[in-house]
């Protein structure tokens, strides 16, 4: 595992799920954390939960979809901890419906978050990496952004669009030595797949060739490899941690 000591990492939608454990992967290797999510009670939970780990942490109320709002928290980020080398888009959201049935809205608000949002971040974070000549981006993307998936026309094109979108900054920013990738993960066991029933989760475990969900921890370790020095000539890359479910 590469030494994250010292380096100062932004996570988005870092209060639960896969950016809390984003942040306890990092927070484990002595990394300094900023992270937002859109619920202040949520971030300070998740605060005190990591305080456990001894490094600085950072939170903020953040909408991603704003471009003032991830500058703001770019530009505090640095100010509380002194600079920034890793940024994790992972801040997402879903309104599943069938393409005839999807209103405007929900098709905008998915793409807002997921694929303008990730833009976003990335846009005030490079300013920082540009400068210093530095620094390393990875996206969260999806499996259906790869395969697509039906009912979820709004979050597939956000998803591809983040695999596109990694690949244009990759070409714009190597020459500064800042790395982009993105990790697509396939199914992973939270709390909105544990709810769902269990012939659906049946059959979606039958498509998997390892006959298991992801976990968290399965993400974070691929978010972490690709974020470090162990990755270090890697860019422009999509690690699929899917389990086999597309290949």
């Amino acid at each position: 595992m590469a030494d994250f000591k010292g380096k100062n990492v932004i996570i988005t939608g870092a209060s639960r799920g896969i950016g809390f454990a984003l942040a306890q992967a990092f927070a484990a290797e002595g990394a300094n954390l900023s992270l937002c999510a859109t619920r202040e009670e949520a971030l300070k939970e998740a605060a005190e939960k990591l305080a456990q780990y001894g490094v600085k942490i950072y939170t903020q109320v953040v909408n991603i979809a704003q471009a003032e709002a991830c500058e703001s928290f770019v530009q505090n980020t640095v100010k509380e901890l002194g600079t920034l080398d890793i940024l994790v888009n992972n801040a997402g959201i879903t309104k599943d419906n069938l393409t005839v049935r999807m209103s405007e809205k929900d098709w905008s608000d998915v793409l807002d978050v997921n694929l303008t949002g990730t833009f976003l971040m990335a846009k005030a974070a490079l300013k920082v990496m540009f400068k210093k000549r530095c620094g390393s981006i990875v996206n969260l993307t999806s499996v259906v952004g790869q395969m697509g998936n039906p009912g979820q026309a709004n979050y597939v094109a956000s998803k591809a669009g983040v695999i596109g979108l990694t690949k244009t900054l990759a070409k714009e920013f190597g020459g500064r030595n800042v790395r982009v990738n993105a990790v697509a993960p396939g199914f992973v066991q939270t709390a909105m797949t544990d709810a769902l029933p269990e012939d659906v989760k049946a059959k979606a475990l039958e498509a998997i060739a390892l006959k298991r969900f992801a976990t968290t921890q399965d993400i974070a370790k691929a978010v972490l490899f690709l974020a470090g020095d162990d990755a270090s000539y890697i860019t422009g890359h999509v690690l699929a941690v899917n389990g086999g479910l597309y290949m």
